[in-house]
C-alpha cells in the first residue's frame, strides 16, 4: 500500500528544510550533518565521533584504571599470543600494574644512584647499581645481564690484609735489628782474644 499524500507532503518538507539548513550552514562556515536520520533500520541514531573523539574523559582503559603502560596493546599481545584459548578483561590490567609498578620502582633507585653521583642522565651503569644493591630486584634479576651495566665494587675479605700480621711484622723487625747489632761485637771479642794470644806467643 501506498503512503498517503499528506506523509509524503510532510516528509517531502522536512527534507527541503533540513538541506536548506545545510546550505545555510555551508555559506556560514560551519560543517553540514553528515547524514540526515529519517528513521528505518539503517541509521545508527545520528552518532557523531569515531577515533578521533575528543573530551571522553576515561574512554581508554589505561586512564579507567589510572595505569601509564597500554592496557590494550597488552590484552592484544596476551590474545596473539596463544598462551591460553581465554583471556579474561581483569588479565591485561592486572599484568600492566605489575609491570609499571616494577619499571617505577627501578627507575627510582636509579634515580637515586645517579644523583649520588652527581648526574643527570640514568646510564646503564646506574641501573646495575640499583637493581644489584636491592635484595629483591637482585634475586628477580639474577640471571640477567644488563649490557655496559659493569660489576658491583668489592674486594673479598680473603685478599685484604689481616690485622694480625701486620703487628706480627713489626714485632720482628726490631728482633732482627738486634741480632744483627750482637755479631760485630762478638767479632770484636774474637779478634781482641786472638791479639792477646798473638801478643803472648811472640813474647815467648
Amino acid at each position: 500500500m501506498s503512503a498517503p499524500a499528506s506523509e509524503k507532503i510532510e516528509r517531502v518538507s522536512t527534507l527541503k528544510a533540513a538541506t536548506r539548513t545545510g546550505e545555510k550552514e555551508a555559506e556560514a562556515g560551519l560543517r553540514p550533518h553528515h547524514r540526515i536520520s529519517t528513521g528505518g533500520k539503517g541509521g545508527k541514531g545520528g552518532k557523531v565521533g569515531g577515533r578521533g573523539k575528543k573530551g571522553g574523559a576515561g574512554s581508554s582503559r589505561s586512564s579507567k584504571a589510572g595505569l601509564q603502560f597500554p592496557v590494550g596493546r597488552l590484552s592484544r599481545y596476551l590474545r596473539r599470543g596463544g598462551y591460553a584459548k581465554r583471556v579474561g578483561g581483569g588479565a591485561p590490567v592486572y599484568l600492566a600494574a605489575v609491570l609499571e609498578y616494577l619499571c617505577a620502582e627501578i627507575l627510582e633507585l636509579a634515580g637515586n644512584a645517579a644523583r649520588d653521583n652527581k648526574k643527570t642522565r640514568i646510564v646503564p651503569r646506574h641501573i646495575q647499581m640499583a637493581v644489584r644493591s636491592d635484595e629483591e630486584l637482585n634475586k628477580l634479576l639474577g640471571g640477567v645481564t644488563i649490557a655496559s651495566g659493569g660489576v658491583m665494587p668489592n674486594i673479598h675479605s680473603v685478599l685484604l690484609p689481616k690485622k694480625g700480621s701486620e703487628s706480627n711484622e713489626d714485632a720482628d723487625k726490631p728482633k732482627k735489628k738486634k741480632a744483627a747489632g750482637k755479631s760485630p761485637s762478638g767479632k770484636k771479642a774474637k779478634t781482641s782474644s786472638e791479639e792477646s794470644k798473638g801478643s803472648a806467643s811472640q813474647g815467648f
